[in-house]
């Protein structure tokens, strides 16, 4: 299309339109193995923007694709049009009703804020699923998804009341219950393509031919997810076509439509009251699958609220994953399968006395091996564990992947141990295996076949599984889609699947609603082949691209692709956890952690430059990278999108040169060593108005952001001057080494004293050995090359005599676990050896009193026991590779201490990215999500605590409280000080 057509469209709209390739690749993908770049996307901001939208694509004979949280797993937002993401300004919640019990909201509220929001009126939205942090609502009744749960309240389908609607003509229409006269009324509407749908429906329904055609091929009744095509059984349910039936309502049909019908604007949704609060899951052991499915049957006659299957792939996923291993504590031997079995009562009593006849009925049958019953605050832990399974599945390295091409198959309960039985046995066929997991209680498990789609065999057996599958599902009269959709994945077996009768009069509705075909084509109706637009080309060639980092057994792109677009980084702030940091404030799809991997996927993929990261695109999306790991952690697919920035930019550097002011940020110890000689000097200037207001115009500064201040001496110079006190024998616990960090040594000298004196004081002797800088501001930076050296010196040197018994101890978070990190990755053979070693023995200084308070060599008796209140901020990196417990801990030694972590994610200046001119606004957002109002919130008696320098230096800008490190608070609660 002309470009500027698309630029008066952008004109006319009050929202955004973006048609550059980085939008477009962005959007390219959603969470399916399909990959198709749109015309353009646009931001719509009001119900005017969206009709305007309508009659361009109605007028340029283009289409509109409806987009949310862009989590879809069959295809369903990918598409050659405009994608019109509703998720950044159709986000009120606009009216509940506590009595009627419904609430109104716009397509874009999230499923688990919703819910936030609702729980003081006692009230849910019931309806879940896995991605229920960041899925939202227009996306959930497009898909009509469920969740676990499911087998008590039903599909979002059961829920939809009313909805508003833009038709492809443009006009709004508002959809809701209607009785026999009101529906007669509405297909003689003055509207015409109102009377037309009405119209429509009725004349087709009404033929009793037809009635029987769509109960003979749909799925049978016992099957309670099913999302094959429209829902043309379900309308057959309600009045006129029933005469006692229900209230007759298009929303029935909408949910599931996948937003080929109509621009959804506002829906109207039943909520029920809160379940009981206590829950129990009997986590059931099993020695295979099909063992697991045949309990699955006796478990369902006891009436759980669900029943969930996690499979060994899965449980092998958690091992190598940072937060969730934790999660596996429940696991006992090694399962083939677990079925996770909820019980909801008033009290847990009551929970044990209806799960325990399950577990006796399990164990007489002889089914199972172990079944620990968890309650409490660890449920949470263990279904944390279940729906990070789609993302965990992800962590499968190299090409081989489990690939969603029948996972969303449902048949009856009775029906799926012998379903599964088939199912393997047409796998083995192949000698295939599948991955298998969810939510056996409806009849329905995610079925993953591990497959190579980057080769031609791997597309040409996804294919066969998908003809096979579908036949055998019609053998068991079951859906192909339970929950996920039809999208372009299962579009095209929805013929052989309702039959060529009923598959006509859905082709009829759909152009009786949309003529043109302006509502996502190519999804449900008259879809493409499902192995047509992929990812991936056939028999596709991975480039070879040499990196400064060690990326193991994967290279750079295959990291890239482990990212699987299910969206875990466009959870907001109210759902906490840190990634990603610029997303929570932004709200935009470019800052995600998503957007980052699939424009490195994208680039490293498709240029044909000699220097494939040589991409001003790249540049752009990156930029917001605030390197705060929280997708290391966080990110089921443990896609480490810090790494592959700092890789992008030594790279980008090689071809493009460094820019001055990234020069200077790098080189900051070198420079602060300098400043270091005249400290009084170099205070003065960064302090006084002109030649402050001076230095941050030439370095590209924040005129608004307060610069660090030099300490009068640095801490080397201070422990060089004293005499260590001599530790009686009887009193000494061993010796340690104190890594003298850049920052500690030049800024927080006081924090390095401090933790030299807390040390010594509870028998530790102290020592600081030679060594360099951290390279941490090189890293920031992406200076690998300097930064390499600067490892390798310090592994050098450390190495011989760093280990367990004298571990090296850091002060600032961000620089010592740059050796745990960044170090082993950097550096290559022996030396790789050597820094994986180190690695092991360096630790935050919570850490390692932590070790000693479990040996027993350190107790409250060391501290005071005076009362105090503390209020933690931990530090980005500290939480994602050792997590603030370990810290809350240390500082609730002391007996009266009292500590509360704040929920908060990054503060918003990770490192230099908060001084920077572009950034400040976007870093004091951040920090304004939660950190600033929780330390506003709090008396000025209460202790500020935060590990990272970074971390207290932000909390001054925006909030004018002094936080202190960790060490100096243990530092004041010790008993016996050192001089």
């Amino acid at each position: 299309m002309n470009p500027e057509k698309l630029q008066g469209l952008a004109q006319r709209l009050d929202g955004e339109l973006y048609f550059d390739l980085t939008m477009r690749s962005l959007y390219a993908t959603d969470a399916s193995a399909y990959r198709e770049l749109p015309l353009a996307v646009a931001y719509p901001k009001t119900i005017e923007d969206l009709k305007k939208l309508v009659l361009f694509a109605r007028a340029e004979n283009t289409s509109l694709i409806p987009r949310t949280a862009g989590t879809s797993l069959a295809g369903q937002v990918v598409g050659h049009g405009i994608v019109v993401d509703m998720s950044r300004y159709f986000t009120q919640i606009l009216e509940v009703n506590p009595r009627e019990r419904w609430v109104r909201v716009q397509p874009g509220v999230i499923r688990d804020e919703l819910n936030m929001y609702l729980k003081p009126y006692g009230l849910m939205f019931a309806p879940e699923t896995s991605t229920a942090n960041r899925a939202m609502i227009g996306g959930m009744v497009g898909n009509n998804s469920c969740g676990s749960n499911s087998v008590v309240y039903g599909t979002t389908r059961d829920h939809l009341l009313e909805v508003k609607a833009i038709l492809s003509d443009g006009t709004e229409m508002q959809f809701g219950p209607l009785d026999k006269e009101s529906f007669y009324a509405k297909c003689r509407s003055s509207h015409p393509l109102e009377a037309a749908i009405y119209s429509q429906i009725r004349d087709a329904l009404s033929d009793q031919a037809v009635q029987q055609e769509i109960i003979r091929e749909f799925p049978k009744k016992e099957v309670t997810r099913r999302n094959t095509g429209y829902a043309l059984d379900r309308l057959l349910e309600m009045v006129p076509f029933k005469p006692d039936g229900e209230a007759f309502n298009f929303c029935k049909l909408i949910a599931g439509s996948e937003g080929t019908l109509a621009l959804l604007t506002e829906m109207k949704l039943n909520v029920v009251p809160l379940p009981p609060k206590e829950i129990g899951l009997i986590c059931a052991h099993f020695h295979s699958i099909d063992e697991s499915l045949r309990a699955n049957v006796i478990a369902m006659k006891h009436k759980p609220s669900a029943s969930e299957l996690i499979d060994h792939y899965i449980l092998s996923c958690t091992e190598q994953n940072l937060e969730y291993r934790k999660y596996s504590f429940f696991v006992e031997g090694q399962p083939q399968a677990i079925l996770i079995i909820e019980f909801r009562r008033d009290t847990v009593e009551e929970v044990k006395a209806a799960a325990q006849p399950l577990i006796e009925e399990l164990r007489q049958a002889g089914l199972g091996y172990a079944y620990p019953l968890i309650t409490g605050s660890d449920t949470a832990k263990v279904w944390a564990l279940r729906k990070a399974g789609l993302g965990l599945l992800g962590n499968i390295q190299g090409d081989d992947k489990p690939v969603p091409v029948i996972e969303d198959t449902a048949v009856s309960v009775e029906d799926l141990p012998a379903y599964i039985r088939e199912f393997n046995q047409i796998l083995q066929k192949y000698q295939l295996y599948s991955v298998h997991y969810a939510h056996a209680g409806s009849g329905e498990l995610h079925l993953r076949p591990i497959l190579n789609l980057k080769s031609k065999e791997g597309q040409r057996m996804f294919r066969t599984i998908a003809e096979e599958i579908a036949a055998l599902v019609k053998k068991y009269q079951g859906s192909l889609s339970g929950e996920h959709g039809d999208g372009r994945l299962r579009g095209e077996f929805i013929r052989r699947m309702v039959g060529e009768k009923n598959y006509a009069l859905m082709r009829q509705l759909k152009y009786t609603w949309d003529p043109q075909n302006v509502f996502n084509p190519g999804k449900i109706i008259d879809t493409p082949p499902m192995d047509t637009m992929l990812r991936y080309a056939p028999d596709q060639q991975d480039p070879e691209i040499r990196t400064y980092f060690d990326f193991g057994a994967v290279s750079i792109l295959q990291h890239a692709e482990q990212c699987n677009g299910t969206g875990e980084c466009r959870k907001t702030h109210l759902s906490g956890g840190t990634m990603c940091p610029s997303y929570m404030a932004t709200r935009h799809e470019k800052d995600t952690t998503r957007a980052r991997a699939n424009i490195l996927r994208e680039f490293l993929t498709h240029s044909t430059k000699p220097n494939r990261f040589n991409h001003q695109e790249i540049y752009e999306v990156m930029d917001l990278c605030l390197l705060c790991k929280g997708c290391k952690s966080e990110c089921p697919s443990n896609v480490d999108v810090a790494k592959l920035k700092m890789e992008f930019l030594q790279q980008y550097y090689d071809a493009n040169g460094i820019p001055l002011r990234s020069r200077l940020i790098a080189h900051f110890a070198t420079l602060t060593a300098l400043a270091a000689r005249v400290p009084g000097l170099y205070n003065f200037l960064i302090k006084q108005s002109f030649t402050s207001r001076l230095f941050k115009r030439l370095t590209g500064f924040a005129p608004q952001r307060s610069l660090p201040t030099l300490h009068p001496f640095t801490l080397k110079q201070w422990w060089t001057k004293r005499t260590p006190p001599v530790i009686p024998s009887d009193r000494r616990k061993g010796m340690v080494y104190l890594f003298n960090d850049e920052f500690t040594n030049y800024h927080d000298v006081e924090a390095g004293m401090h933790t030299i004196l807390l040390l010594e004081a509870l028998g530790y002797e102290v020592r600081i050995p030679e060594h360099v800088q951290s390279g941490r501001a090189l890293l920031s930076k992406g200076f690998l090359k300097k930064a390499r050296e600067i490892a390798e010196k310090n592994i050098a040197l450390l190495d011989p005599m760093v280990d367990e018994q004298h571990p090296l101890i850091g002060v600032e978070p961000s620089a010592i676990l740059t050796f745990r990190d960044e170090y082993p990755d950097l550096t290559r053979g022996e030396m790789q050896q050597k820094a994986r070693r180190l690695a092991g023995h360096a630790l935050l200084l919570e850490e390692f009193l932590w070790r000693e308070h479990q040996a027993g060599r350190i107790t409250a008796d060391d501290f005071t026991d005076e009362s105090q209140s503390i209020l933690l901020h931990g530090h980005c990196q500290q939480k994602a590779l050792v997590g603030t417990q370990p810290l809350k801990q240390v500082l609730s030694i002391p007996k009266n201490y009292r500590v509360t972590v704040i929920p908060s994610g990054c503060c918003g200046m990770a490192g230099s990215f908060g001084y920077e001119k572009e950034h400040y606004d976007l870093s004091m957002k951040i920090g304004e999500l939660v950190l600033f109002p929780s330390v506003r919130a709090v008396p000025q008696q209460t202790v500020i605590a935060a590990p990272g320098t970074s971390c207290r230096h932000q909390i001054k800008d925006g909030t004018g409280r002094h936080a202190q490190h960790p060490a100096t608070i243990l530092w004041q609660a010790v008993k016996r000080k050192s001089a």
